[in-house]
């Protein structure tokens, strides 16, 4: 048996990313009315989710209200409920809304092979176009403000400068 849970009216829909530069946790959270759920994911997770929900609002007409800035923010306390397995997107234009459905990732036994009978959490999630939008920009952002990549071999520097294989 799997938890499900379903987000029609979502407050908020959003990223971030704990720790330092290097060393940092991404999350994506979901909030509506008085639930909130934080799930851990990786970077090129939320990379991919922002480049996919951009894709599919190409063809769409053009946002015009957004939601604010401050509900872009990750709000406390940060407990997370899961590490996400598989997201599945989709835009229904009967509602005029996207709908993200998020899969925790199934648990391994000490051999390395998944535990299919495992329960797992479900959430469905619907966003308006404009918070789709607003999310993107802010995943981009979020992505981007890691480490800069080294000029010569395009690697993540650390504060403390890295080995460049190109320095040699």
């Amino acid at each position: 048996m799997s938890d499900f849970y379903e987000f029609d009216e979502t407050d908020a829909f959003t990223t971030g990313a704990l720790g330092q530069p290097g060393q940092r946790t991404f999350v994506i959270q979901v909030r509506a009315d008085s639930s909130r759920f934080t799930m851990k994911c990786e970077k090129q997770q939320v990379a991919a989710l922002s480049q996919y929900i951009r894709q599919l609002l190409a063809d769409a007409p053009d946002v015009r209200e957004r939601p604010m800035d401050e509900m872009l923010q990750l709000s406390s306390p940060m407990d997370v409920n899961f590490t996400i397995g598989t997201v599945g997107i989709a835009y229904d234009p009967r509602n005029d809304r996207m709908v993200i459905q998020i899969e925790e990732l199934v648990p391994f036994d000490e051999n390395e092979e998944p535990i299919m009978d495992a329960e797992v959490t479900r959430i469905r999630i619907q966003i308006t176009r404009g918070q789709a939008v607003a999310f993107c920009d802010h995943a981009d952002e979020v992505v981007a403000a890691g480490r800069p990549p080294c000029i010569f071999c395009g690697r993540p520097m650390n504060i403390d400068g890295h080995m460049c294989p190109r320095m040699n």
